[in-house]
């Protein structure tokens, strides 16, 4: 049973987001000083959990997160900057997991570069927010896949064809629940930054007020030519004038 006075400083963090089939229980805001190029920055960070049962006893909720082994799963989060929710123009980023990219500084991708630079062009416009969406990993195959597809890329396939051959779509990912809690965290309009008219196209049909989008392109190397052209050529990425 939880303790009350644990109880007592961790519910007004949570928050139900309601589904027709399951809930999403959002958990912040959270003060996260990052460093960014060297630079501190606070952001307010925030994580989410979905799950079958809905109910508003947030203790129970906790109760079962020890038994639920949450570790061997993936949780997403955002971090948010500025006053995210009343602010005229805000920018959005839906930055799909990369453990290579992300924690390694992996060259093959753009990944890591996107992530810093989203973070740091958030910061000097004043509101934003990164959705980090674990789940997307690999566009959705997962990272035991992805490591397979790597395999393929070296022997001369493309990211697309690696994936399809192991059975995969090009891009499996959805956006749903990540939509859900920018629909609660901001009803204002927003850019989203990407070179993805997938993603640009997901917060459109879900009736979210987009009103432009920021491309972002860097970091080209002789290690990700291919993989950069492959996402313009084959993906439907839209280019930019030092990539196409």
């Amino acid at each position: 049973m939880l303790d009350s006075k644990v109880l007592s400083l961790l519910k007004d963090k949570i928050h139900l987001i309601d589904n027709t089939n399951d809930a999403i229980y959002l958990v912040g805001p959270i003060k996260l000083p990052v460093n960014l190029y060297d630079e501190t920055i606070e952001f307010k960070w925030y994580s989410w959990l979905k799950c079958e049962e809905r109910t508003e006893d947030y203790g129970k909720v906790i109760d079962m997160l020890a038994s639920a082994n949450l570790a061997e799963l993936q949780q997403s989060s955002v971090l948010v900057y500025g006053d995210f929710e009343n602010a005229d123009d805000a920018i959005i980023r839906m930055h799909s997991i990369c453990h290579t990219g992300d924690i390694f500084g992996s060259k093959r991708c753009d990944c890591g570069y996107q992530l810093k630079q989203s973070m740091k062009m958030i910061v000097e416009h004043g509101a934003g927010a990164i959705f980090y969406l674990a789940n997307h990993e690999g566009r959705g195959i997962g990272l035991f896949s992805k490591a397979l597809a790597y395999i393929l890329q070296e022997n001369n396939y493309d990211t697309v064809e690696a994936n399809e051959a192991l059975g995969f779509k090009d891009d499996s990912r959805d956006y749903s629940d990540a939509i859900q809690v920018l629909n609660t965290l901001r009803k204002k309009p927003i850019k989203l930054i990407t070179n993805n008219p997938k993603k640009y196209d997901a917060l459109e049909q879900a009736g979210l007020p987009v009103t432009g989008r920021i491309p972002l392109w860097g970091d080209k190397s002789r290690f990700n030519e291919k993989y950069l052209a492959t996402k313009i050529n084959r993906s439907g990425h839209l280019p930019d004038e030092e990539i196409g």
